[in-house]
C-alpha cells in the first residue's frame, strides 16, 4: 500500500481521524482502568510518539501509540530497571509521572499498534512497528520495549502463557503471528507481564461486554472470546476479573 506515516505532531489535523479508524479490540479490553485513565491523554501529552498512517485519500488506516518513560533511572529515588510484572498497565503511569515530575526518559515503550480491520493481513503492523523504532532512534534513545498482547493467543487461553510465548515454528521464529512481526523487526522476547491488564466488574457488566451468562454457580473459571487467559468468575461476590498476561520484547536500536 501508499501510505504516509507521520506523527500526530507533524500532523495535528489528524487528532479526530486517529478515533475514528476502526479497530478489532474486543469490547472488555477497554474496560481497564488505566487504559480508561491513560489512553487518551497520550495524543496531548506525547503527540511526537502517536503514529499514524494515512491512504491516499488522507484517511487514517493504522496507528501506533508509545510513550518516553524512565525504566533504569528515577531521580527521585524509586526502584527501577527491571521491566515492570505489571507491564502494559505500569507503563503509562510510569511515564505521566516522570512528566510530572520531570524525570529524565530513557526508553521508549509501545502502547498499540491498531490496525483498521478492512487493511489488515497486509504488513502494516510490521510497517507501524519500524516506524516507531525509527521514531525512536531519531529522538536520541537506544532502546524500544513492548508489552506485547499476542494475537493468537486467545485460540488457546488455558495454555500457560510462558509456553506460549517461547513456542516457535520449524524455521526457528515464534509461534504467535504478533511476537514474529516483532522478533523478525529485531526485537527479542525478554520475560513475561505476569499481570500486564487487569479488567474487572459486576457479573452484569461483563454479561454487558461478552453477551455470555455468567451464571455460574460457584467460583469458575469462564473463557471468552478475544481474552488471553479464561476469566475468573465469583458469582457469590458478584464479580468477575480478568487478569491479562503479556511478553516483553525489547528492540535495540
Amino acid at each position: 500500500m501508499d501510505l504516509d506515516i507521520t506523527t500526530l505532531a507533524e500532523r495535528p489535523e489528524l487528532a479526530g481521524p486517529r478515533w475514528a479508524m476502526d479497530d478489532s479490540w474486543a469490547e472488555f479490553v477497554g474496560h481497564d482502568l488505566v487504559a480508561r485513565s491513560h489512553l487518551n491523554r497520550i495524543p496531548d501529552a506525547f503527540p511526537e510518539y502517536v503514529l499514524l498512517a494515512t491512504d491516499g485519500q488522507e484517511r487514517v488506516v493504522a496507528r501506533a501509540f508509545g510513550v518516553p518513560f524512565a525504566l533504569r533511572s528515577d531521580e527521585r529515588g524509586g526502584e527501577r530497571g527491571e521491566l515492570p510484572g505489571g507491564g502494559w498497565d505500569r507503563v503509562p503511569v510510569r511515564a505521566f509521572a516522570d512528566l510530572r515530575y520531570g524525570d529524565e526518559p530513557d526508553t521508549v515503550s509501545a502502547i498499540e499498534v491498531a490496525i483498521d480491520p478492512a487493511h489488515q493481513g497486509r504488513g502494516l503492523s510490521g510497517r507501524m512497528l519500524a516506524a516507531m523504532r525509527d521514531n525512536a532512534r531519531a529522538r536520541g534513545f537506544a532502546e524500544v520495549v513492548a508489552p506485547v498482547r499476542p494475537n493468537a493467543k486467545h485460540l488457546e487461553p488455558s495454555t500457560p502463557i510462558e509456553e506460549y510465548a517461547h513456542r516457535t515454528r520449524a524455521d526457528g521464529l515464534p509461534h504467535d503471528p504478533w511476537l514474529r512481526v516483532h522478533v523478525r523487526v529485531g526485537g527479542v522476547i525478554a520475560k513475561v507481564a505476569p499481570t500486564s491488564m487487569t479488567v474487572s466488574g459486576s457479573l452484569a457488566q461483563w454479561r454487558e461486554w461478552t453477551g455470555l451468562p455468567f451464571d455460574a454457580d460457584e467460583d469458575c473459571l469462564v473463557e471468552v472470546a478475544g481474552a488471553l487467559v479464561p476469566v475468573h468468575c465469583a458469582p457469590e461476590r458478584g464479580y468477575a476479573v480478568h487478569v491479562e498476561p503479556n511478553v516483553w520484547v525489547r528492540h535495540a536500536l
